[in-house]
């Protein structure tokens, strides 16, 4: 397959997988709004925080170190018999993972009232055993992915979602009293270079699961907010990563691939095809380019539109308290999870394995002091300490990923950091609507009334399309990428 032919295929991947996350995050978006009013909030912070923190614990430990070097690039001579046997493995991994995560939920961690929160410990072996159930679809999962599957994907996790949900409004609402119960219910040869790879992968996807759920691990382990508070901090982070989920991470997840199939690993610049080069760096722009302006965007109108989605999402029991202060901050870190996704998705897919066995010892750090800095300032700021917290590990990220681009194109006349410099216009644009909108919020949001609220609503409105029509006039390259390489190849499937 060309890389042209490669980059065709990411971008159609990323397409469905944009479809996909949007569908998976306004079916989530919904159950949620339409829990809180059956389930109390301690009952969604055990769910939502501690079980989940579980699941996502055991899976990602287990399949994302295969998931990395399986999807690398090897050429046209690639075994499959022998990646396929390698990604059998992740279930008896998993099991491994599996005893030692359920024994320490069980007898670690302090368990929630019984009377107020019962069947946590079945609960705790269900969710385990959820978890193992998903990894033995990986082996399938892979191929699908290397070979751009992508209907099979699509249509796979979409009917799981969707039977998820109905399950769980159907016993919301007919057995609430049931509680945690709702939410659980060949030749053996392997490829030596890939399972040493994988290896290396794994000891940076345990660190990156601590950076990633640290905060969830910090209020598991040390308690620092009540079951409360951690339903409500949950649910704003759910509610303010929609976005970095929905698109961020499909595209990460799409182009990944991209970038592994046209580089090779560990090879310097200078000896790899230029033209692959060249288009891995132009993709690489544009990628930029395109999660900074919508993470500039979020964080503009984030910051006056955050207690008006919180008091019509959940009411009174979100909007009032640290509830806005908290979206606001998140409005802030989605901008850098934006950034660090796609430029760790590049990086990745670039360094040899030595590089990424010293990389490690640098998340090592970050996630040494990234947990440290979690408790110091949740102790003195609450909830919004944790969102602080990864703000400081997210930035540290990406100046790590930024550094890597520079010195990995250093040798050829691309410069694909350019993508992080808007044009000014766009810059404008985006300071104007910042001060009309803070304007509007102390003017008409949010105790006057829903007509009030709707003149804050079309505020927002107009500025937002001015940004959007500044950007699309000046930025007409990155629009031309989106049209062609996004858009277009989603229509086209369509019609």
């Amino acid at each position: 397959m060309g890389s042209e032919d490669v980059l065709k295929s990411a971008s159609t991947l990323a397409s469905y997988n944009v479809l996909l996350q949007v569908m998976f995050r306004v079916l989530t978006f919904l159950l949620n709004a339409f829990t809180l009013r059956f389930v109390s909030k301690e009952l969604i912070g055990v769910v939502n925080v501690r079980l989940m923190l579980l699941y996502s614990t055991l899976v990602f430990l287990s399949r994302e170190a295969f998931r990395r070097a399986c999807l690398s690039s090897e050429g046209a001579g690639r075994n499959w018999r022998q990646v396929i046997n390698l990604l059998w493995l992740t279930f008896p991994v998993g099991c491994v993972w599996g005893v030692l995560l359920v024994c320490v939920w069980w007898w670690v961690l302090q368990a929630p009232d019984p009377e107020s929160i019962p069947h946590y410990v079945p609960a705790v072996g269900l969710f385990c055993l959820a978890a193992l159930t998903e990894l033995l679809a990986e082996p399938l999962w892979v191929l699908a992915h290397a070979h751009m599957f992508v209907r099979l994907k699509v249509i796979a996790e979409s009917l799981a979602m969707i039977a998820k949900c109905l399950v769980t409004v159907v016993m919301v609402v007919s057995a609430p009293q049931w509680g945690l119960y709702i939410f659980s219910a060949a030749q053996p040869l392997l490829n030596w270079k890939l399972t040493t790879l994988t290896w290396s992968f794994f000891k940076q996807s345990f660190l990156k699961q601590i950076l990633t759920e640290g905060e969830r691990y910090v209020m598991t382990f040390l308690n620092v907010l009540n079951f409360g508070d951690q339903g409500v901090y949950d649910i704003i982070n759910n509610l303010g990563s929609m976005v970095a989920r929905f698109l961020f991470l499909p595209i990460e997840e799409s182009f990944y691939v991209f970038f592994a199939k046209v580089l090779e690993r560990g090879r310097d610049v200078r000896h790899q095809k230029q033209e692959e080069v060249s288009m891995a760096a132009e993709v690489l722009e544009y990628l930029l380019k395109l999660v900074l302006l919508i993470g500039l965007i979020i964080t503009v109108f984030g910051y006056a539109y955050s207690h008006l989605a919180l008091d019509i999402y959940g009411g009174e029991l979100l909007s009032s308290g640290a509830g806005p202060a908290l979206l606001r901050c998140y409005s802030c870190y989605v901008l850098l999870l934006a950034i660090n996704g796609v430029t760790e998705c590049f990086v990745f897919a670039a360094m040899s394995k030595e590089e990424v066995d010293r990389y490690n010892l640098v998340m090592l750090g970050m996630s040494a002091s990234f947990l440290l800095l979690s408790y110091w300032l949740t102790w003195m700021l609450g909830g919004v300490g944790f969102i602080l917290a990864n703000c400081c590990n997210m930035a540290l990220r990406i100046t790590h990923s930024i550094v890597y681009i520079h010195h990995y194109f250093l040798q050829s006349e691309c410069t694909p950091l350019w993508g992080l410099r808007p044009h000014s216009a766009v810059i404008i644009a985006l300071g104007v609507s910042s001060i009309l909108t803070a304007c509007s919020e102390s003017m008409f949001c949010c105790d006057g009334g829903w007509l009030l609220r709707l003149v804050h609503v079309a505020v927002g409105a107009v500025c937002l399309l001015g940004v959007v029509v500044t950007a699309f006039f000046t930025e007409t390259r990155l629009v031309q990428f989106v049209r062609t390489q996004l858009l277009l190849k989603y229509s086209k499937k369509h019609t």
